[in-house]
């Protein structure tokens, strides 16, 4: 058996050696270990969430009231990332683009993901996400200025039969569950609209106070937030956040909306990433913090986890198929 060298008689050029050899030991160990790992690694990173609207939106509010406890939940820093465009398709597609290791997350409403295909197509398929969980439920509700000159759904029917295709509604993008809510209504009672496209409500905002428009249809907690009038809500029965305020099958339009958000990640995302955000979002949705910050939005907790909401996610696919087919509500 060879004896080990004593490193005293050993020359300059054999220790070298020697210390290259374990250095390329250790390299390779390192190396081998790094890729064994390299999974879990990539979920240290920071996690980027997109939000397909732009700042100031409901949509954007949420986030940030979710990203600190978010953050907490996960044990890594998340930032919100507003990717603003085709009411929310921009951003969808760039997590159906992003790579599936639970390091980019999208924040959507359900409508850019379940409605606009139908009624606008879009550059992505269903199969491209993975739902995490269900964060929300809003409200769909007409709201007009407190000084506009109209208070009920029959001023609005009023001033659009006297001047038609004239009066101004706005929406967050064509294709999305605000603006789908007014076609069918404009169908139901035979008048004509003018639609106004926004990227989101902070810019919707913007130009009531301009003057710009008069009317909008969005999520519930844009009333409280901006000092609107609501003007009819469509819902099945009225809601506790506007009690005085008479939903639109009470008015004789059956119609029903609701503008649910939640968490996704792209397809593909391994089953122990997808259960760790859930598992984080679920924790993240129990925080005084987002309870709180979410109720001061007006805008209520509908929680669900992955597989419920990616069965309520293909049913509501389903659904509004049905309805665009049945109403033509395919727009250009």
């Amino acid at each position: 058996m060879a004896q080990p060298k004593n490193r005293h008689s050993m020359t300059g050029e054999q220790i070298r050696g020697e210390n290259a050899v374990r250095f390329i030991v250790a390299f390779a160990a390192a190396f081998v270990c790094a890729v064994a790992t390299a999974p879990f690694a990539r979920a240290q990173n920071a996690v980027t969430m997109i939000v397909g609207y732009p700042p100031g939106g409901a949509s954007d509010l949420m986030a940030r009231v979710m990203q600190p406890e978010l953050s907490a939940a996960l044990g890594v820093q998340v930032v919100v990332k507003n990717s603003a465009g085709a009411n929310g398709t921009v951003g969808a597609l760039e997590l159906a683009r992003s790579r599936p290791d639970g390091n980019t997350i999208l924040l959507a409403p359900g409508g850019s993901l379940v409605l606009s295909p139908h009624t606008r197509g879009a550059p992505f398929r269903q199969s491209d996400f993975a739902p995490v969980c269900q964060v929300s439920a809003a409200l769909v509700v007409m709201m007009t200025q407190r000084d506009s000159g109209m208070r009920t759904l029959q001023d609005v029917i009023t001033r659009a039969r006297s001047n038609p295709g004239r009066l101004a509604y706005a929406s967050t993008g064509p294709g999305g569950t605000p603006h789908i809510s007014m076609i069918s209504l404009e169908r139901l009672d035979g008048i004509e609209m003018n639609h106004i496209p926004y990227r989101g409500s902070g810019e919707v905002m913007q130009a009531m106070a301009g003057g710009q428009v008069q009317l909008f249809t969005d999520q519930g907690n844009l009333v409280r937030q901006y000092g609107l009038h609501p003007i009819a809500v469509f819902s099945e029965t009225r809601a506790a956040e506007f009690p005085d305020t008479p939903t639109m099958r009470e008015l004789g339009h059956d119609l029903v909306f609701t503008i649910w958000s939640g968490l996704y990640a792209p397809v593909g995302t391994p089953t122990e990433v997808l259960d760790r955000l859930e598992a984080a979002c679920l924790r993240m949705m129990t925080t005084p913090a987002v309870v709180e910050g979410l109720r001061r939005m007006d805008m209520p907790i509908q929680v669900r986890g992955r597989a419920e909401f990616a069965a309520f996610h293909s049913a509501e696919y389903e659904r509004f198929g049905r309805l665009v087919q049945e109403f033509n509500l395919r727009i250009n």
